[in-house]
């Protein structure tokens, strides 16, 4: 049976600590799916087209093993009704710190109740990727702060892209 692992978020952008949980998640799955959450909530900087073409290119570039397909897919329902749409059978989740961990044990607790055959596996950031938060780094990026250690170059360029419009 194909294990499939989905690892959600908003990407916004995608960051050095994302690459570093998606590359590890492509050692436990035969098949990934990066989810792009929609989330207008948290007024993304970039569209939703955007977000989902970067995360592509950035997968495309990572060095997974071969038998490992990593699939990026826009969603805006329910995590847990995404996950049964995709055959998910694992949803990967990195933790920075407590602060994290509090919420996403709460997260999974909701998830367990609404589908109790669909695991959620904690991936510890690297610990050069556990202060890298998507929003401080477009906060450090909007106020003309180098943001090289926290993205790639190209993402590094899109958002200066961004903030110089």
């Amino acid at each position: 049976m194909e294990r499939v692992g989905l690892y959600p978020g908003t990407f916004d952008p995608i960051t050095l600590g994302h690459l570093d949980i998606i590359h590890r998640a492509t050692k436990l799955v035969d098949r990934l799916i990066v989810g792009v959450a929609i989330n207008e909530a948290k007024k993304p900087l970039f569209s939703l087209e955007e977000r989902v073409s970067i995360v592509e290119r950035e997968c495309h570039s990572l060095d997974t093993p071969k038998a490992v397909n990593i699939e990026v897919r826009p969603f805006d329902t329910l995590l847990i009704h995404f996950a049964e749409e995709c055959g998910a059978h694992v949803l990967v989740r990195g933790l920075r710190a407590v602060s994290d961990f509090e919420y996403e044990f709460q997260m999974t607790a909701m998830n367990e109740v609404l589908n109790r055959e669909i695991e959620t596996v904690f991936l510890m950031a690297d610990v050069q990727h556990q202060a890298v938060a998507s929003r401080l780094v477009k906060e450090i990026a909007g106020f003309g702060g180098e943001i090289g250690s926290f993205v790639t170059p190209r993402v590094k360029e899109e958002l200066l892209e961004k903030f110089a419009k």
